[in-house]
């Protein structure tokens, strides 16, 4: 079943909640009492040939009822069927008018109406004056001076009409955008929820699962390391809880120094070795909330997919841009593909999706935060990783007996002036 939408390319009742909606084509059909006088004429007898009058009244009307509710359909309205209809409408008018006058001038506006229905823009224009010109020509033949009545009437309904029936569409379509808007920011605000939630707990649950496995291992031989690590799940899940509240609503603010301390923790109780350095300026609250995020993704993969014996994290900076490097020396990516991708494989791509194990979710996510704020993130196996990072080598370093995975993340100074939302974290709260 067709909605009023498909027919008339409206809303229907639905989409506006039960409020009254655009004026349609019936809103003019009651303009078609002004013929009322032709037809009386017509019915008196007072009309010269009278079959043609009947004949021309006829088809004047269907013709009108044929242009007007074509006009609301907008590609029914802009189509050559409905000009040449228009046209013909035209001809038919004046052909009436200035065959009878009196009353029959008065399909003169009528004809003016249903132009302002159909015509915008241009088209307006340069119809517009020459109608009332002709009309009030015909109108001066048969009544004199009362032929400004006539061209000012012909020339006011057109105007008029196309006035109110552009204004009514643009208010149409200002109600869809309206909605759409609504829709994507809900649609927006889901995706931010969800992916909080996947970095949060995503990290959260590694931390808590690696620490319950070192309890259970240490539990036989040390109580005392055992009820530490029990400490410590307790501590990570309270703090998750925190953590999970705030997403709720928002309004999470961000720590680097916490999270470098639970990746830390995490890597230790896993048996990596966690190596951390920082240099350069403070960075600024939204940068750290943009690379704790990295720190924990890069750290829960690290502790569940590489096998690594050593994990190294730096911070430094520049004038220009600051940048974060996850760097292990495991060779879980080699290990679950069975082969390596190219160093410094960027997130997202094809090669990245197909080859690096824990190139998914959380890294897409994470490359979309940064990208937002005008950062970048690679992601990629690396050979002689920490050879490389250890010595302060760049991705070049060789000996390729060692494999290892890095994850970079790049921020430009200053890209918090340019998002506008200094903590936003490319999510918009709404």
């Amino acid at each position: 079943m067709k909605t009023a939408r498909d027919r008339c390319g409206q809303p229907g009742a639905q989409d506006r909640g039960g409020r009254p909606g655009p004026p349609s084509g019936y809103a003019l059909l009651p303009w078609l009492l002004l013929g009322l006088g032709s037809f009386s004429n017509l019915v008196q007898g007072e009309t010269p040939n009278p079959w043609f009058g009947a004949i021309g009244l006829l088809v004047f009307n269907s013709l009108y009822v044929s242009v007007v509710f074509r006009s609301f359909d907008r590609a029914a309205r802009d189509s050559r069927a409905t000009r040449w209809t228009l046209v013909v409408m035209g001809l038919m008018t004046f052909g009436l008018a200035g065959a009878y006058g009196g009353s029959w001038l008065l399909f003169l506006p009528l004809f003016g109406l249903a132009c302002g229905s159909v015509l915008r823009g241009r088209a307006l224009a340069l119809v517009g004056i020459p109608l009332t010109a002709a009309a009030g020509g015909v109108a001066a033949y048969h009544d004199g001076w009362g032929a400004v009545g006539v061209a000012y009437g012909t020339f006011i309904s057109m105007m008029v009409t196309a006035a109110i029936l552009t204004l009514s569409e643009t208010v149409v379509e200002l109600r869809d955008t309206r909605q759409e808007l609504a829709r994507s920011a809900v649609e927006r605000e889901r995706l931010r929820f969800s992916r909080d939630l996947h970095d949060l707990l995503g990290h959260t649950l590694s931390v808590i699962v690696v620490k319950a496995e070192a309890a259970r291992r240490v539990a036989p031989r040390d109580l005392d390391a055992a009820l530490g690590q029990v400490s410590d799940i307790e501590s990570v899940g309270r703090q998750a809880l925190t953590e999970v509240r705030e997403a709720v609503t928002g309004y999470r603010e961000g720590s680097l120094a916490t999270d470098l301390d639970r990746a830390r923790s995490a890597l230790a109780a896993a048996g990596i070795e966690p190596v951390v350095r920082q240099s350069g300026p403070p960075l600024e609250p939204w940068a750290e909330v943009l690379f704790g995020w990295v720190v924990r993704e890069a750290v829960t993969n690290a502790v569940r997919h590489s096998a690594a014996t050593r994990c190294l994290i730096t911070v430094d900076g520049s004038p220009e841009r600051i940048r974060l490097t996850v760097t292990d020396d495991g060779a879980g990516a080699t290990v679950r593909t069975g082969a390596a991708v190219g160093t410094g494989a960027a997130v997202g791509t094809g090669a990245a999706e197909d080859s690096v194990p824990y190139g998914g979710t959380g890294l897409k996510g994470l490359t979309e935060r940064l990208a937002a704020a005008g950062g970048s993130l690679e992601a990629g196996p690396v050979a002689s990783a920490m050879a490389g990072a250890g010595a302060g080598a760049g991705a070049g370093a060789t000996d390729p007996a060692v494999r290892g995975f890095r994850v970079t993340a790049e921020l430009p100074v200053g890209a918090a002036s340019a998002t506008g939302h200094p903590r936003d974290t490319s999510y918009p709260r709404w």
